[in-house]
């Protein structure tokens, strides 16, 4: 790698914009700026040795990101498309974390002629787990179903919705109203989210899962024409979708959004003390024989250099980070749109950020100190 830091800015200093500055700077790797219209939320990434812009009238975004290596998005999924075309524009890098569909599709259709990655969807779902779900593929000769299963979920609920605030209270509801896509029989469709209720049992912990939208990323593209059944549904502790229901669809919140976001914000607390559950697996034809490969995982937060990071957030923050590693260490292209199904399972998990996924505690140095720790 050359020995001159690339500059990295990362728009955004709320929790997951702070754990991505944390991680970056202890890396030792990059040169970390952030940028944010919060003085507050700044002089808190500022103490970690991050250089700050606070955005004003003065000062545009467009200003903020010239010159750098790459810039990693963790704003609301609304400022993706303009701030991914001023990347594509400036020739800069671009990596975020939208759960966006149509956000994302904007960003595909103008990669074609971009000069440098343009890679949105790269925190966990989607994120991680479309890279885990393609992985897991590898060796099929039919490939018959993919199912993708992740929960934010609190450690320690107590609500008649057993559910905390562990993210964007705004990205959530999106999840449980926006169609979802899926492949159903060989055919890329749309399915409704909240339908496909089904529960499981997870190293003794029952579960509910049922149709999310915007997990899946670019996987059913990927998968379209290879794959039979290829679905993403979010995982909840039982009880959380029939109240869902009455709120969304006997109440009709589902047509007044803001609404439902200030009820969430006021009635449902945020929590720190989160846990991730990750339930992966691929059956198909392998070797003649009917086969079924699982992932699965349960990781809670970690302390990084005397600050606590919630599961959420460094479930989110290691997976653009490992995305921005492997582009810089040119394992993966250097231009125009990258699916996250572009990084194979094995190189994720081996990577110094993505070892969590893995369960493993983080080991922040060089890519090859940490591959030797793993």
């Amino acid at each position: 790698m050359p020995h001159t830091l690339p500059s990295i800015t990362v728009l955004g200093a709320g929790k997951i914009g702070f754990a991505i500055a944390l991680l970056l700077k202890q890396s030792g790797d990059y040169r970390v700026r952030v940028v944010d219209r919060d003085a507050k939320a700044l002089k808190r990434v500022a103490a970690l040795g991050c250089e700050t812009v606070e955005l004003d009238d003065t000062v545009t975004t467009k200003e903020a990101i010239a010159g750098q290596y790459a810039v990693l998005n963790a704003l609301p999924f609304k400022y993706a498309f303009d701030t991914a075309s001023a990347c594509a524009q400036d020739g800069i890098h671009y990596f975020d974390l939208t759960e966006d569909v149509q956000n994302t599709q904007a960003i595909r259709s103008i990669a074609n002629t971009a000069r440098t990655v343009l890679m949105p969807q790269c925190g966990l779902a989607p994120g991680f787990i479309g890279v885990a779900g393609h992985g897991l593929t590898a060796g099929f000769d039919q490939i018959h179903d993919v199912k993708m299963r992740v929960g934010a979920l609190p450690r320690f609920p107590v609500n008649t919705l057993r559910y905390n605030l562990t993210w964007s209270t705004e990205g959530l509801i999106n999840e449980y109203c926006n169609p979802c896509e899926a492949i159903v029989e060989g055919q890329k469709t749309e399915i409704v989210a909240l339908e496909g209720l089904e529960t499981f049992v997870l190293d003794g912990v029952e579960y509910e899962a049922f149709n999310t939208s915007g997990g899946l990323g670019t996987l059913p593209d990927t998968l379209l024409g290879k794959a039979r059944n290829v679905d993403y549904k979010s995982i909840r502790y039982p009880g959380h979708q029939k109240m869902l229901k009455v709120l969304l669809d006997d109440l009709r919140l589902r047509d007044r959004r803001d609404i439902l976001v200030d009820i969430f914000d006021h009635a449902l607390p945020a929590t720190d003390q989160d846990v991730i559950v990750i339930l992966v697996s691929a059956s198909g034809i392998k070797e003649g024989r009917l086969t079924q490969s699982t992932f699965t995982a349960a990781i809670h937060g970690q302390t990084v250099a005397g600050h606590a990071l919630s599961a959420i957030q460094l479930t989110t923050a290691c997976g653009i980070c490992c995305a921005l590693d492997l582009v810089r260490a040119g394992q993966l292209p250097q231009s125009g749109f990258v699916g996250q199904e572009r990084i194979s399972l094995k190189a994720m998990l081996q990577n110094r950020f993505g070892r969590v996924y893995d369960n493993a505690p983080l080991c922040l140095g060089s890519p090859q100190e940490a591959a030797l720790a793993a």
